[in-house]
């Protein structure tokens, strides 16, 4: 059954806004103890919700995520916690020492707002391949966040990824441009290379995941692939719960993608294959 990660971010960024610094910092407390809204009971409420895991980005300028709520996370979350992170000595470190269930390795830039694409594999193929091993010693899984291209994918089974991530933005894109119209030939030209590259990984044995500015409207037709396991969404998901709370936000999620599943009759093709 297809699995829904909640990436809480951006819970942590509206905190940032009002709590970083300041008049708090001035009374000698961490912002990120007393402000609010708090990530960490931000995934409660996701787990209610039905998500399967969490995600947080613990960023090198700790823009929205601290040190703090990622240490919380790993001691109180019930569902498996994925940690987005850079692959530097820092981060290493952390997520050797905190071992969340998932590491998984993104590019990051300082000026960017979000992630803007995938990790080049390829062109650092010694470095990652040490990172992953030490990731590997320390029993984590390893996940790589990736643009849909085969030689990517090709890369991150030599390095000796568990799991790549397919990034979904260009898909998400077209999606907007076009107002979603099956008709139109770039949109299905986006579709087929995510679904490309998610047969690529499957057929060098590792995990295929999608994620990246999916939301309730472009989710189904990805998440009616065959072999995707996990989905990725963040953004959307806490935009949605200004309006309805997480809970329900998350659980909105869930049923479109497992009923663009079922619509697709994916469970029973992966049931006889």
């Amino acid at each position: 059954m297809i699995q829904l990660g909640v990436n809480i971010d951006h819970v942590a960024t509206v905190r940032q806004a009002r709590y970083r610094g300041s008049d708090v910092a001035q009374a000698g407390q961490d912002a990120a103890d007393i402000g609010e809204p708090d990530p960490v009971r931000a995934a409660h409420e996701a787990e209610l919700g039905g998500a399967d895991g969490i995600t947080v980005h613990l960023r090198e300028d700790r823009r929205h995520i601290t040190d703090r709520d990622v240490r919380l996370l790993r001691r109180l979350a019930k569902v498996k916690l994925n940690l987005e992170m850079a692959a530097t000595e820092e981060m290493v470190a952390i997520a050797t020492e905190l071992r969340p269930h998932t590491a998984m390795l993104v590019p990051e830039g300082r000026e960017e707002v979000t992630t803007e694409g995938g990790l080049d594999v390829a062109g650092q193929a010694d470095r990652m391949a040490d990172v992953v091993a030490r990731l590997h010693d320390a029993g984590l899984i390893v996940s790589a966040f990736i643009d849909a291209e085969r030689g990517q994918v090709d890369a991150c089974a030599k390095a000796g990824f568990d799991v790549c991530e397919v990034h979904t933005g260009p898909w998400a894109g077209v999606f907007a441009a076009c107002g979603g119209d099956p008709r139109r030939p770039e949109l299905a030209a986006e579709l087929t290379r995510v679904s490309a590259a998610g047969a690529a990984i499957r057929a060098v044995g590792m995990r295929f995941n999608a994620g990246h500015a999916l939301n309730y409207h472009n989710v189904e037709p990805i998440a009616a692939m065959p072999g995707v396991e996990e989905l990725h969404i963040g953004h959307a998901i806490v935009s949605r719960a200004v309006y309805v709370g997480l809970r329900q936000a998350v659980h909105e999620m869930k049923q479109l993608m497992t009923r663009a599943r079922l619509a697709a009759g994916v469970f029973e093709t992966e049931r006889t294959a």
